[in-house]
């Protein structure tokens, strides 16, 4: 069995299964779940005196619990191969955007927001189950046009309105997500040699959706208002943007949270700002996290997240027995590394306030599952690696 080293070029490679997971990735994950075990205890204090009286211990054990979880997901993942996984991409994509219009019906609404579905006890989030399914099918369909890959209509066209009814069904209550998505496609659409002319008209299409999303939703135009400093939307009061305690007050707490750590914070869980941050605990974990071991400490986070980047990418990616592995991990890695990357930018100022949460670090729920998947089918997928040797 082969692999040509393009998409369409000639065969130099054989393949070899490896008996063995990429240790790499499995160390990271495992030490970024451990950073967010300390951090989401120390962060967690808020939660606890609101909701169980002080007992941090049982959100903690929560926490843990769904961290286990993630971890068994992408264990089980891990083990299967990736090409049957793909060959359901398409159920659960449809499933998937069957939930999410079921969450404008019966959704639990939180912060404003009606992103959830409840099952019981059980809540959790159907996008974080469409934007996996999404890249996995993205990544099938990419591989089955190939032959007419420049065509509008028998390859772009069904590419376009898979991508545009997921994205427009996420962003109608979560944009942020939705946006890290649409890159994600658009990186694999690059990759698989897509026209650029019809990836612009993707970007265009979506701009134009989230303008129109934004222009629907006050609140979350008060927020790029507050994170531009000027008013640009005729349905948002001056009194939203501009007031020190409306959409601004969570980027100021996050970054005197920076400005009070310093160079080596102030230690582990001595963090004032966790007090007046709105949910430290998972959307400005981050924050908290540079406040108490401080530049040094959120450098060598983010660091693990670079190592993701190229592991993903440069070992998995590159290595791919096949264009289907390599599409999949091309996306899949691009989204898990954006969720760290922009998380951190909203915690430092430098992207408007989202609420994502950092993969494997933020106190956990269904995109802690969705993102241990994620890592398990690129597991899956460096099972199995190229070995250079004449053909």
């Amino acid at each position: 069995m082969a692999r040509s080293s393009t998409i369409n070029g000639p065969a130099v490679a054989g393949v070899k299964k490896t008996p063995t997971l990429d240790r790499y990735l499995v160390w990271v994950v495992l030490t970024l779940s451990a950073i967010g075990v300390v951090a989401v205890y120390s962060a967690i204090s808020f939660l606890a005196e609101t909701k169980a009286g002080g007992d941090t211990s049982r959100f903690l054990i929560l926490h843990v619990a769904k961290i286990v979880l993630a971890l068994v997901a992408m264990l089980v993942v891990s083990r299967i191969d990736y090409r049957v996984i793909a060959k359901f991409a398409k159920l659960g994509l449809i499933v998937s955007l069957g939930l999410l219009m079921l969450v404008k019906v019966v959704g639990v609404a939180s912060g404003g927001a009606s992103r959830w579905l409840q099952l019981g006890t059980f809540v959790f989030q159907p996008s974080d189950l469409a934007r996996v399914a999404l890249v996995v099918y993205l990544a099938v369909l990419l591989v089955r046009k190939q032959e007419y890959i420049k065509s509008f209509k028998r390859a772009f066209v069904p590419l376009f309105l898979w991508t545009l009814a997921t994205v427009a069904l996420i962003g109608m209550e979560d944009l942020s997500t939705a946006a890290l998505l649409l890159v994600s496609a658009v990186a694999m659409c690059f990759v698989g040699r897509v026209s650029t002319l019809h990836i612009a008209g993707l970007g265009v299409a979506c701009a134009t959706l989230a303008t129109i999303l934004l222009l629907m939703s006050p609140g979350r135009a008060a927020r790029v208002e507050a994170f531009v400093g000027m008013k640009i939307f005729p349905h948002t009061s001056e009194e939203q943007v501009f007031n020190d305690q409306s959409e601004g007050y969570q980027a100021k707490q996050a970054r005197i949270a920076f400005a009070l750590g310093g160079l080596t914070g102030v230690g582990p869980g001595k963090s004032v700002q966790k007090v007046f941050l709105p949910a430290p605990y998972n959307d400005f974990i981050f924050a908290v996290f540079a406040e108490e071991y401080g530049v040094i400490g959120a450098f060598i986070l983010l660091l693990l997240f670079v190592v993701v980047l190229f592991r993903g990418m440069l070992r998995v990616a590159r290595g791919a027995i096949d264009p289907l592995g390599l599409l999949m991990a091309v996306g899949l890695t691009t989204m898990l590394v954006l969720y760290g990357f922009v998380h951190a930018g909203v915690s430092s100022g430098l992207f408007p306030v989202t609420g994502l949460p950092m993969p494997f670090v933020s106190y956990g729920g269904s995109a802690m599952v969705a993102n241990g998947i994620i890592v398990g089918l690129l597991l899956s997928i460096s099972r199995y690696r190229m070995v250079e040797r004449a053909m």
